[in-house]
């Protein structure tokens, strides 16, 4: 046999093997049925047919085709399940779109974390995650001021010890009670406490009476803070500064001498060695130049 003959014989043999391997690795791939509209299907049909799809899934390779239509197929079939969960949440203002959009986050976190070998029912494991994403989107959204989760949180449990020990003490409990009931310290309690208050906000306009300002009403604004004389003060401060500057140099020490270091008209004569009527003209004359351009920038 010649080498050339030899060579196309093994080649031959080597290509056999390689074409069987190929064929039993596709008979092995897993077939996803064919589903037209997940988001239609029944929840009870929606159930059997997951358990299929996350058996699948675990094989597919991620990034494929086949992997990204098993993950997808599975998010719509049990979208009932965060609609579900959402409607527990309708009376509480919120856009019931954006609860289910936020739902929809953690059903995507429970499908990507379910594991069947865990033998327990999808559902048991996905409503979990969806109701925490939207209580986590409430706790998050719900105030007017934010406040650190650690106090958002021990808000709600100062909120229950408070209705636990009115309830049991027949009157408003102290801090040190509530402390000793949440196993935190008075000033922790305290500072909860204060946070509290950032949970709702009202609007200074609003009326104080909760009625439409239109009735003549006094509104927050109108009773919370006074005009501060000295803000004008400031204002003649900073227009004074200029003018002051474009001053020479011995009428800036007269006025310096006169109302910071508070000289008489004579100490100040003796310190820049001319009489006290020639201060007098001095100073009326600056004094004269420096109302003039107040009045002017006025």
């Amino acid at each position: 046999m010649s080498v050339m003959a030899a060579s196309a014989s093994t080649a031959t043999a080597t290509a056999a093997p390689t074409a069987a391997a190929a064929d039993t690795a596709a008979a092995k791939a897993p077939v996803l049925p064919e589903v037209a509209a997940p988001h239609k299907v029944a929840p009870k049909d929606a159930r059997s047919l997951s358990k299929l799809f996350f058996d699948q899934l675990a094989v597919l390779e991620e990034g494929t085709h086949e992997h990204q239509y098993a993950r997808n197929t599975l998010i719509e079939m049990n979208m009932s399940l965060v609609r579900y969960a959402a409607g527990r949440f309708r009376g509480r203002g919120d856009d019931m779109e954006d609860i289910t959009q936020v739902g929809m986050i953690g059903l995507i976190k429970a499908i990507d974390r379910f594991d069947l070998s865990r033998e327990v029912e999808f559902t048991t494991f996905a409503v979990p995650y969806i109701v925490g994403e939207i209580k986590r989107f409430f706790r998050d959204t719900s105030w007017a001021v934010h406040v650190p989760r650690r106090l958002q949180e021990a808000r709600v449990e100062l909120a229950r010890a408070t209705e636990e020990l009115s309830s049991r003490l027949g009157r408003a409990p102290k801090v040190g009670e509530l402390a000793a009931l949440m196993n935190l310290s008075e000033e922790e309690v305290i500072e909860a406490r204060i946070a509290a208050n950032g949970y709702t906000s009202s609007s200074l306009d609003a009326p104080i009476g909760g009625t439409d300002s239109s009735d003549g009403e006094d509104a927050f604004a109108d009773l919370l803070g006074t005009e501060d004389p000295a803000m004008e003060r400031v204002e003649d401060f900073h227009a004074l500064a200029p003018l002051i500057t474009a001053l020479n140099e011995r009428d800036r020490q007269i006025i310096h001498f006169r109302f910071v270091d508070e000289l008489t008209q004579s100490q100040i004569g003796e310190r820049l060695g001319v009489s006290q009527m020639h201060v007098s003209r001095l100073l009326s004359r600056a004094l004269a130049s420096l109302r003039q351009g107040m009045l002017t920038t006025e």
